[in-house]
């Protein structure tokens, strides 16, 4: 069992065998003392996240209570994690010379390519290519999303961050002023998103992180709240989970978006693990 997530599988991983292993890695990651980044903490999550991009069928709404308890803390954990790696990578680059170069450096820079490149693909398809204004909910201590689609992407575009850590929004606002083209584009701003009301009308699009809103409940009051106070006619894109990768992030399900018209929804089957959720507001 432990060479699980070594094995080549071409068909999907049993769902029982895939269950045991996650939770025998949550044990281990409960039994840590600390979930900075250390030696031990990024090889158990790195084995996370390789055992739940295999192929699988696991339906996460058919897992028996205890398995659903187990996730919900499986993704806090993997979030509180996520922050910590994320604010010593970004607290350590920006002591270096221009960290705007050295971002590929970040363990997991490749994914966010892949996701950004994917994202905007999707959203140009649906006629969102140069938009003058982009909010991004959640935007972390690293706001690699922001800063990839700004530079590759959309390359005229305004973009407001907005993370309700001011630790996090400091260490990004400095990364980012190393960059003065980029810095002129780019504001960071600590607000909790349920606070912030007439300023949603601004953006021709909003892009919801995965881990705002870290269950059903709040996820969906939190996009309730973006949909009451956005645009008509304006694009939201919702990062959510699909199979074993929801026990790493929050599932977004069309029902928990009443009021928006679903333009596209999109599933990787490769190393990115976040599904896209394309809405608009009518």
């Amino acid at each position: 069992m432990a060479s699980l997530q070594e094995s080549n599988f071409d068909s999907p991983v049993p769902a029982e065998l895939l269950i045991a292993r996650v939770m025998q890695i949550h044990a281990s990651i409960c039994k840590l003392e600390s979930l900075r980044p250390s030696k031990q903490v990024n090889s158990l999550f790195t084995h996370l996240v390789n055992l739940c991009t295999l192929p699988s069928s696991i339906d996460i709404s058919a897992l028996p209570q205890e398995v659903q308890l187990m996730r919900e803390s499986l993704i806090n954990l993997c979030g509180r994690a996520e922050g910590l790696l994320e604010l010593e990578f970004s607290t350590f680059s920006i002591q270096i010379l221009c960290p705007i170069n050295n971002l590929n450096l970040f363990p997991y820079y490749g994914n966010y390519v892949k996701l950004a490149s994917l994202e905007y693909k999707i959203l140009s398809e649906n006629g969102v290519v140069q938009p003058k204004k982009v909010a991004f909910i959640g935007s972390g201590p690293l706001p690699l999303t922001s800063i990839i689609m700004a530079i590759h992407h959309m390359k005229s575009t305004h973009f407001d961050n907005f993370d309700i850590d001011e630790q996090a929004n400091n260490v990004a606002r400095q990364i980012v002023a190393t960059d003065g083209e980029l810095e002129k584009r780019m504001k960071f701003m600590t607000r909790d998103i349920m606070e912030v009301r007439e300023k949603l009308e601004e953006y021709d699009c909003i892009f919801l992180a995965a881990l705002v809103g870290m269950n059903k409940e709040e996820k969906v009051k939190i996009i309730g709240h973006v949909r009451k106070y956005m645009k008509e006619g304006g694009i939201l894109l919702v990062r959510s989970a699909k199979g074993a990768r929801a026990f790493l992030y929050p599932v977004v399900e069309e029902d928990d978006l009443l009021g928006f018209e679903v333009l596209s929804i999109y599933h990787p089957t490769n190393e990115v693990i976040n599904s896209v959720v394309l809405v608009r507001k009518p």
